[in-house]
């Protein structure tokens, strides 16, 4: 199994989330599960897939809160033995997170700018001003020096943030294969090019599980990597 490849489990509930794992098999190795699937049994898969089927899991809950809260509920998650957890990439929540995961494997991912995002949309959130791309290069170096495993990023800043001297993992959504529709993501790149520009891992969801042969669909994007 090639675990570059994170296929989202964005679909809504637990037991849609087994079928659709059981159709991809040894295909895929490694899965997310976000706040979309919380209420619908989303740890108890997690816990399931991990456990029972020796499955990678990449915890998405881009948690932000005071310190001490997201220490705490970095803390209760780590039990579940996971490997990848999201919070935001804002300094002080990345250390708190960090101080909740130690003496765990769980890895800390800062999200630095959701790839659903452009610069009207921060504008519109009283977001500092400034080119889009710079930010997020600049958040992932904060988060870096917080402590943080690995950072969130789109595809296209991925090359830049590579080249940051204290970058660790990287992650990148806003993964589509060519051709594919893009659905709300606005800084979209092929899985290949995503790759090649520094990425250690994509993500991918409904060009997967909306596929009528989702173990198809995720074969065909491993065969694009370089």
């Amino acid at each position: 199994m090639d675990d570059r490849l994170i296929v989202a489990l964005d679909v809504p509930n637990a037991l849609a989330g087994l079928e659709l794992a059981r159709k991809l098999g040894d295909e895929v190795g490694f899965y997310k599960i976000g706040l979309g699937m919380l209420t619908g049994g989303g740890l108890a898969l997690a816990n399931e897939l991990k456990q029972e089927h020796g499955k990678r899991i990449f915890l998405d809950m881009k948690l932000f809160d005071i310190g001490a809260t997201v220490e705490a509920a970095v803390r209760g998650l780590a039990q579940y033995d996971l490997d990848f957890l999201t919070v935001h990439g804002d300094p002080h929540v990345v250390r708190a997170a960090k101080q909740g995961a130690a003496g765990s494997n769980l890895k800390i991912l800062g999200v630095t700018i959701l790839t659903s995002l452009e610069r009207a949309d921060l504008d519109d959130g009283l977001m500092q001003a400034g080119d889009l791309h710079e930010l997020t290069v600049e958040r992932a170096s904060r988060a870096f020096e917080a402590g943080a495993d690995g950072i969130i990023c789109s595809p296209r800043e991925a090359a830049a943030i590579r080249a940051l001297p204290n970058a660790g993992l990287i992650v990148t959504p806003g993964v589509r294969p060519a051709g594919a529709a893009l659905g709300d993501q606005k800084r979209v790149e092929t899985p290949a090019s995503a790759i090649r520009a520094g990425a250690d891992h994509i993500v991918v969801g409904r060009p997967v599980w909306q596929a009528e042969d989702p173990q198809g669909a995720a074969r065909a994007i491993l065969s694009e990597l370089p």
